[in-house]
Parts: C-alpha cells; structure tokens; sequence
C-alpha cells in the first residue's frame, strides 16, 4: 500500500483533554480542570459516562480482581475502581456548561445504550469510543444512530475487528468517523506506540485519523502531526502530584499548553514538498560560500589555491567554478578582497 501525505489531507490537530477519574470524585476540582484545560489552548474536553455498575459486577474475586502487581491499579477489584474513578452523571451538565462558556466542546465516552441515552439528553455534540468498547459493535451501532461524529480508540484491535467498527459505524448513519491509533498500556511506551500505524490506518479505512496517547510526555503526540493525525488525546490533570486513578500518565497545565503549541508548529512545519529558495531564505542567499581574490593581485598574475579562496559572503561565482579558475590570468590589478567575476580575467 503506497501511503500519501501532503499537508492538503491533513487537518490542523485537534486536540482533546481527557478528564477521566481526574477529579478525585470532586465538582470543583472538575470545573477547574475544565477551566486550566481551555488555558491552555485545547479544542475539546472529554468525560467518560458510566457507573460501576454499567461496567462490571460487584466481585471481588477471579477476573474481576486486578491481581497484576505492576498494573497502576492492581490489588484491586474493577467494581471498585470504576466506582471510584466514574464522574457523577449529575456533574456532566455543569461541566458541559462551563465547556461551553470557555469556548471548548465538551464531550463524552458512553460505555452502554443508558449512558448514550443520558448523553443525548445533553445533547453533546461528539461521541468517543473507548479501546475496550472497540468491539462492543451494538454499544457503536447505537452511537452511530445519533448521526454525531464519533472518534474511537483502536487499542487492541485487529484489522478485522476495526472493519467491523468501521463498518457498522457508517452503516448506521455515521458519517464523520476518526481512528485513533492507541496503545492499552498504561503509561504506555515509545517503543511500543507504533506511530506508523496512523497514515496506514487513513488509507485502509479512508477516515481521518489520530494518536490517543497515553505514554509520558508529548514527544509521540507532536510527532504524530507529521504523520497525518488530525486529533490528539491526552489525559489531562491539575497536578499528578494529587493522585487519582489516571494521573501518572496524564499531562499537567504548561504541558499540555506546550503540546497544544508544538503540535501546532508541528503542522505548519508540514509546508509543502518544495525545493530551491523559499521566501524566507531570499536575505539568506548574500551569505552562501563564493569564490574572492584574497590576496592583492597585478594584471597579468595568476589565480592560484594562495590567491583565491571559496568564502562568504556569496557576492562572486559560485565554488563550481575553482577548478576552472585555477591557472587563469587577470586583466588588471585586483585587491584583497575582490569578489570574483568573469570580467576580473
């Protein structure tokens, strides 16, 4: 497959806060979040929309106990994380609210039909798809029937699996759909984020396409601009030194204020495939490497590797021409100093 990318096909990044369990379970700090988050320059904040139990039941034994001692919640059981991580359903309207008045979407990920249904009482104007709900197709068939956009994180995902989301997002009315190349590690690694994926992903699947990014720092997400990603996710936080369920892996203020700003450049810097003199470079040309007499010289004299040296400024012939110059002869006297010309022979 031959992968094409021209800034024409890329869209200026879009860039999304992820709240998650940020909040530590309190509104105030929420509406902060959202208020640091519009600071800093985003387009968009993201909830996910759950309780525990819409996501698992009350066991804490077998597979619905986190026993992986180097997972960030391990030793406990996924009811009670979700229960401790969930944003309150009535907090979404406030926090949607005050989305609106910054100037920034508000928006969420629904983990059940209740929570799309809750959701488009809202009337939010997008809809995320979580890495683990990626093949949960009745969960997107019921998200595509609102006819909203829909953003979905491909996190463990064959092609076959995503075919069958991206199938069955369009074939029930979504028109606007987005892939986010996403790795289900937490904090993820460099290593292992495969950026490549992205501009392979848009061809295969003719969307636009993104980086969900859970690895530290904004390296792979700035770099994901030069490879055609159109909207960037990060989970976002006042302080990772407060804690809560996500906070090791989500950016604070004057980082996720950078990334904002450096994915930005990034996409300028895409420009154009172009060679020769830019615009910018016209001043810059007088200071390119030319051929001058650089020692005083009488008519008649030689030009020799002592007399004639390749400097800047960029006033005489261009350093081609040495080799040919060498041995020739000048018509008068010339001085240190002189850019060369074919009138000095």
């Amino acid at each position: 497959m031959q992968v094409n990318i021209t800034k024409k096909n890329i869209e200026k990044p879009f860039i999304i806060a992820e709240m998650s369990g940020n909040h530590n379970q309190s509104l105030d700090r929420a509406l902060e979040i959202v208020e640091l988050s519009a600071k800093a320059g985003v387009d968009a904040l993201k909830l996910q929309t759950y309780t525990a139990d819409t996501m698992t039941l009350n066991i804490a034994e077998r597979e619905f106990f986190i026993k992986d001692k180097n997972s960030l919640w391990g030793g406990t059981s996924l009811y009670d994380l979700y229960k401790k991580a969930y944003t309150p359903w009535e907090w979404h309207g406030p926090i949607f609210k005050r989305c609106k008045e910054l100037g920034i979407l508000g928006f969420s990920t629904p983990f059940d039909s209740t929570s799309v249904e809750f959701l488009e009482s809202l009337d939010v104007p997008m809809y995320k798809i979580a890495s683990f709900e990626n093949i949960d197709l009745p969960l997107i068939k019921k998200v595509a029937q609102t006819g909203k956009p829909i953003i979905a994180s491909t996190g463990m995902a064959s092609i076959a699996e995503l075919d069958e989301l991206v199938r069955t997002a369009r074939e029930n009315g979504c028109r606007d759909l987005t892939l986010l190349k996403c790795t289900s590690n937490y904090p993820s690694t460099p290593e292992g984020t495969n950026l490549l994926t992205i501009p392979h992903m848009r061809e295969l699947f003719n969307c636009k396409v993104g980086l969900s990014d859970h690895t530290l720092g904004i390296g792979a997400a700035v770099a994901s601009v030069a490879l055609g990603a159109a909207v960037i996710e990060k989970h976002f936080t006042i302080s990772r030194a407060d804690g809560g369920v996500d906070s090791v892996f989500s950016l604070e203020p004057t980082e996720m204020k950078m990334l904002v700003e450096e994915a930005n450049r990034a996409y300028e810097a895409l420009g154009e495939i172009h060679y020769g003199i830019s615009e910018q470079e016209k001043k810059s040309l007088q200071f390119r490497r030319s051929l001058y007499i650089v020692e005083d010289m009488k008519a008649g004299d030689v030009i020799t590797e002592k007399n004639m040296r390749s400097i800047r400024p960029g006033v005489g012939l261009s350093p081609k021409y040495y080799d040919v110059l060498i041995g020739k002869t000048v018509k008068s006297d010339v001085k240190k100093g002189t850019p060369l010309s074919f009138e000095v022979l």
